[in-house]
């Protein structure tokens, strides 16, 4: 039992990390925001943007799995401290690079350093809250990162029409090493009356062994590609084209169409920890992601295919989207409680991978198909133009992709919110 100072400190160590997942997903999304920009500087395409921006997710994809061994290994103090830092120089060298491969270098930093965010702050939950508070952290945590690509929405396009995007890119950099000297002093591995803190320092033996029997589990695959497709709308749409389809699309200034795409996390923050206490209190993982997947598939298509919705609608729809879409966050207790705790990091890690695999192919392929489908015509500033028929033909992928993650639950295993008891 907790006494009221350590029950304190678990959450402000929790907090800190998931503060790190703030920072990271706002310079996630932060390209978004500077589409017209990135795209004028360096002559890009879409097809060219969304590569670029997917440098992020080539990195941040694979090194899931090595960063799930890391922290069950090691820990999670230094290598959180260090991953900020990363973050904070590849930000850098983004807001300086003359050059796309230097831009390219620096993206592909920050998904180096954002790797360790997610992971990072699950692994300090399942060592300082109680076990029954796993799927509520998670969604609390989940909700913090919102809240940085709300941030990364509204602040950000403000900061880029006053001071540019170079301008916007360096003061991020700077905020990143200062949270990073914050993490080095009150992160803490462990709660202090932790008895035998080495148990948790897992041997690579029993690491690998249980990241073997999880490759070879048909519920994690499942799982993950549930996952993967629910995340669509906010891998691919909320933090890379929503912006570009409601400015050239839809009509809107870059205020108000960071606005709109910003409610996308709104609702997303409401609903993690929402999900998260509807799964936990009924103990069930699938009817509340097959309720919620139904509903998100309703939305876009309302979203997509009916041509005329006000601002302030739009606003609500994104809003409804993100609330919706946010059971995806299950995916994640359904992954760890499928398999061996002693591997917690391990498996979130793996399954994390799984789930961003939407961004590593599907940002450069809603580009591929907005330059099939342009219409020959530009921009005032010289870069292509795409019309709302180019966008709804691009964005399709979105609705067809929660179809498929419907039919794939259907095969997927309840797991009632029990762990899976640990094995010798």
């Amino acid at each position: 039992m907790q006494n009221k100072s350590s029950y304190r400190m678990a959450w402000l160590v929790c907090a800190l990390a998931a503060i790190f997942y703030c920072y990271e997903y706002l310079l996630r999304i932060s390209p978004s925001v500077m589409s017209q920009q990135l795209m004028q500087a360096y002559h890009l395409t879409a097809t060219q943007f969304g590569n670029l921006t997917a440098y992020y997710y080539y990195i941040y994809t694979p090194m899931q799995i090595v960063v799930g061994v890391l922290f069950d290994r090691f820990g999670t103090r230094v290598l959180l401290t260090f991953a900020c830092l990363i973050c904070s120089l590849g930000t850098f060298l983004f807001s300086n690079g003359d050059s796309v491969a230097l831009a390219a270098f620096g993206r592909l930093l920050v998904g180096l350093g954002s790797s360790f965010a997610f992971v990072g702050s699950l692994k300090l939950i399942t060592l300082w809250l109680p076990e029954r508070h796993f799927a509520l952290g998670a969604g609390f945590m989940t909700a913090l990162g919102s809240i940085g690509a709300i941030s990364g929405d509204i602040i950000l396009t403000t900061v880029v029409e006053h001071s540019g995007w170079r301008e916007a890119n360096f003061n991020a950099a700077i905020l990143g090493i200062i949270l990073a000297v914050i993490l080095a002093l009150f992160i803490r591995d462990f709660p202090k009356n932790t008895e035998n803190p080495s148990q948790y320092r897992i041997p690579f033996k029993t690491i690998l062994s249980g990241l073997l029997e999880s490759l070879m589990s048909k519920q994690i695959w499942l799982t993950g590609i549930v996952g993967c497709l629910l995340y669509l709308p906010i891998s691919t749409f909320a933090e890379l084209w929503s912006i570009p389809y409601l400015q050239q699309a839809r009509g809107y200034s870059p205020q108000d169409a960071a606005s709109a795409a910003s409610m996308t996390f709104f609702g997303w923050m409401i609903g993690c920890p929402l999900a998260g206490y509807i799964s936990d209190r009924f103990k069930n993982r699938l009817i509340p992601m097959f309720v919620g997947a139904i509903i998100s598939l309703v939305f876009l298509a309302i979203f997509l295919y009916v041509p005329h919705l006000s601002f302030n609608l739009m606003r609500v729809m994104f809003v409804l989207l993100g609330m919706c879409g946010s059971v995806q966050a299950l995916v994640f207790a359904i992954g760890r409680e499928s398999s061996r705790p002693e591997i917690g990091a391990t498996v979130i890690a793996l399954m994390n991978m799984l789930v961003m695999v939407g961004g590593v192919v599907f940002q450069p392929v809603i580009g591929i198909l907005l330059d099939l489908h342009w219409a020959g015509t530009f921009l005032p500033n010289g870069t292509r133009a795409y019309t709302a028929d180019s966008f709804v033909f691009a964005l399709s992928i979105l609705p067809i992709g929660v179809v498929i993650a419907l039919i794939t639950i259907g095969f997927m295993k309840e797991t009632h919110a029990r762990l899976r008891q640990h094995t010798k």
